[in-house]
């Protein structure tokens, strides 16, 4: 039977706060195994030379980058390419649909999703003459709050916020305002033409298709994303080329292995059923 897959976060200083990436086979933080038979090998490297251990999926690189956020000051408002548009534009990535899952959040918090502009024109007028308060869609929000988002979306993450982000594994970001700040004595460059190419004009609130599955967050062509909360013990069967477990709150183990708050693991294919102990909250990821 197949181990389960234990990783060593990539942990980065941003300007603004600190992100962990948890799972993630990208150049920019590619995570090693941590134990068992595939210690040491980088997710990127058991993904080219094993992929039996995920169901032999298709796909030249590892489809997911699962990553804690912990916003101390307000991430740069943003937009993503979607696949077609980044692989064009850049030098064959993935686009990045992405799903956000608020773990903690300031009193009467709140994030940036969307935006008002009725037609690209006025949308580029609103840009052109920084109207960034007419312009963005800010929504509050609050701990257990989820949000899928699309490519084409406006948005950004607030300060003292913190969430858990499930992602295409792409590293594709346009930065369409970053409120003046500087980095070394340097405003961070913006990437206004680029922008204007991939939002979507109106804005929309994506479906996240869960078909009614209980505890369902999300469903993509991408990934899915269930939220379980266990209060002593709850088995399940690995049913997917893989699952990724992330931890949201609280500790335990699964099989015996502990985990605790922020931990991410992938259980391979072929594990079969597995066991979860302890109060705790995680999110199961399948693709």
């Amino acid at each position: 039977m197949e181990e389960l897959i234990i990783l060593e976060p990539e942990i980065k200083e941003m300007i603004w706060g600190w992100e962990f990436w948890t799972v993630s086979a990208h150049p920019n933080g590619d995570c090693r195994v941590r134990e068992g038979k595939y210690k040491g090998l980088k997710l990127s490297e058991l993904w080219r030379d094993h992929r039996e251990v995920f169901g032999n999926a298709k796909g030249d690189v590892f489809p997911l980058l699962v990553k804690r956020i912990d916003a101390k000051d307000d991430l740069s408002i943003q937009v993503h390419p979607d696949d077609e548009y980044a692989k064009l534009h850049e030098d064959g990535s993935l686009g990045k649909t992405e799903c956000w899952y608020v773990i903690d959040s300031k009193p009467e918090g709140s994030i940036i999703i969307g935006h008002n502009a009725k037609t690209k024109e006025e949308l580029k007028e609103m840009i052109d003459n920084e109207r960034w308060k007419d312009l963005l869609r800010e929504i509050p929000t609050k701990k257990g709050d989820f949000f899928q988002i699309v490519p084409g979306t406006v948005h950004a993450i607030k300060n003292h916020t913190e969430i858990m982000e499930i992602q295409e594994n792409s590293d594709i970001t346009y930065r369409l305002y970053d409120y003046d700040r500087l980095k070394e004595g340097k405003r961070r460059e913006l990437h206004i033409e680029k922008s204007l190419d991939v939002i979507k004009v109106p804005y929309k609130d994506p479906d996240k298709n869960t078909g009614g599955i209980k505890d369902r967050l999300v469903s993509c062509r991408y990934y899915t994303v269930d939220k379980r909360i266990i209060d002593g013990s709850a088995s399940y069967e690995q049913d997917k080329p893989f699952k990724i477990i992330s931890v949201i709150e609280g500790e335990g183990d699964i099989d015996g292995h502990r985990i605790r708050f922020g931990d991410s693991l992938i259980i391979p294919y072929g594990y079969g059923r597995y066991t979860i102990n302890g109060n705790i909250t995680v999110l199961i990821t399948g693709i």
